[in-house]
């Protein structure tokens, strides 16, 4: 970007006088008023020829410590001005990095005045609380003359990304021993008549020496190695409700946020524990082949227009055809039909629904009637107003005895009075 060239307050003034003075000089005839006025006329002309191309011997760098957060925590933005010229200095330096709305005010730093090679850091902190891929950048320059009459503005270098990805709470392993999965969970097998004495193969080229086993080997006097390990991997679905309709709030107060903090907290902990996800919105399959690639592609996220939750519905439908043994869907606000449509798509394995109580339910007594359609066809119904109140409930739910049913008869729900 081109330099853009200014008067300063200072230098405005000096040239209005310096014109009023040259002007009453040849009025009144005097000679040294007209002097001083073209000498007032002249020092913002001459200034700016002082801070030709210095905005052009700026240089910069910027690094984002880490570049890669979670929502509410810092990043460190390290800037690094320098002088470019080997012979020139830069009178008076001032920065100015740009920001999103969503991460605060722009910083501004005086850096003053920059001899030759001279180098200086500015560092300061941002704390994005919402989600998202957000540009820092690019760095505005201003440079001012030694009397400060003509200032030079630049637009120096290109936006820095920071990918801010949803919090993730700690949730408690969904293991098969504790029974969580039923009978149909997969057990680990391997070949050979057992985990204490598996059968040994001979040695192949390119097998390492650790899988050696000795005794077989000196039994039969030639090398032998144990035989691979062979492990079922659980296969779990989850659906997140993206739709703008279905949520409602503004900023990390939106239950948009919630719902996406949830399903992130629930992909981290199946990852971990060794499932294979399947991760849905209602407009298609997101990206799950590790923990990063899910926590990235939910901080980018989106709201949809979609209306319905059909195409949600449709993938845990189709989640039984490849043996889920855990479906979990984290729901806003559902109409009649979808919540109907979800409660029919039951199957093999433990199904949890989580309903994001601040979502945009039209009242309290609609999110009572879709937990109990939900629940009275195996649904293990989760609610929740904040991320925080999931560790809790989530370890109800996968527990063997169930959990997660709407409140009795006369007692007080969970989602009464969350909004």
């Amino acid at each position: 970007m081109r330099p853009h060239r200014t008067l300063t307050a200072r230098g405005g003034l000096m040239l209005f006088f310096g014109v009023v003075a040259l002007v009453c000089g040849f009025v009144i005839g005097q000679r040294e008023l007209v002097g001083v006025g073209l000498f007032l006329a002249l020092v913002p002309p001459v200034s700016a020829l002082t801070v030709l191309g210095a905005a052009g011997r700026v240089v910069h760098s910027r690094a984002l410590r880490p570049q890669r957060v979670p929502a509410g925590t810092d990043t460190r933005v390290l800037v690094r001005i320098g002088n470019s010229s080997p012979s020139w200095p830069v009178s008076w330096v001032r920065i100015e990095d740009a920001l999103p709305v969503r991460l605060g005010y722009e910083p501004r730093y005086t850096v003053g005045h920059l001899p030759p090679r001279a180098v200086r850091d500015v560092t300061y902190l941002v704390r994005p609380a919402v989600r998202g891929r957000y540009p820092v950048g690019p760095l505005r320059v201003s440079v001012l003359d030694p009397l400060g009459c003509v200032r030079v503005t630049r637009v120096v270098g290109a936006p820095t990304p920071l990918l801010v990805t949803p919090p993730v709470v700690a949730l408690a392993p969904l293991s098969a021993s504790d029974g969580s999965l039923g009978e149909n969970t997969p057990r680990r097998s391997v070949t050979g008549v057992g985990e204490q004495d598996p059968i040994p193969r001979e040695y192949r080229h390119g097998d390492e020496l650790r899988r050696v086993h000795w005794r077989s080997t000196a039994k039969h006097g030639e090398l032998m190695v144990r035989r691979d390990e062979q492990h079922w991997r659980e296969h779990s679905t989850l659906l997140l409700d993206t739709r703008y309709g279905a949520h409602f709030g503004e900023g990390p107060w939106n239950s948009l946020e919630t719902a996406v903090s949830v399903a992130a907290s629930v992909a981290v902990n199946l990852l971990d524990t060794g499932h294979e996800l399947r991760l849905h919105t209602e407009r298609g399959r997101l990206h799950t082949e590790n923990t990063s690639g899910v926590l990235d592609g939910l901080a980018t996220v989106e709201s949809s227009e979609t209306v319905g939750l059909q195409g949600g519905i449709s993938a845990l439908e189709g989640a039984r055809g490849v043996s889920a043994r855990l479906v979990v869907a984290v729901l806003g606000a559902l109409s009649a039909e979808d919540a109907l449509a979800l409660s029919r798509a039951n199957g093999s394995g433990l199904h949890v629904a989580v309903l994001c109580t601040r979502a945009a339910w039209a009242s309290a007594e609609d999110i009572r009637r879709t937990a109990e359609l939900l629940a009275a066809n195996g649904w293990r119904v989760v609610p929740v107003s904040d991320p925080t109140e999931l560790p809790p409930l989530w370890h109800r739910a996968i527990s063997p005895t169930g959990g997660g049913r709407p409140a009795p008869a006369g007692a007080r729900a969970p989602w009464e009075g969350s909004r």
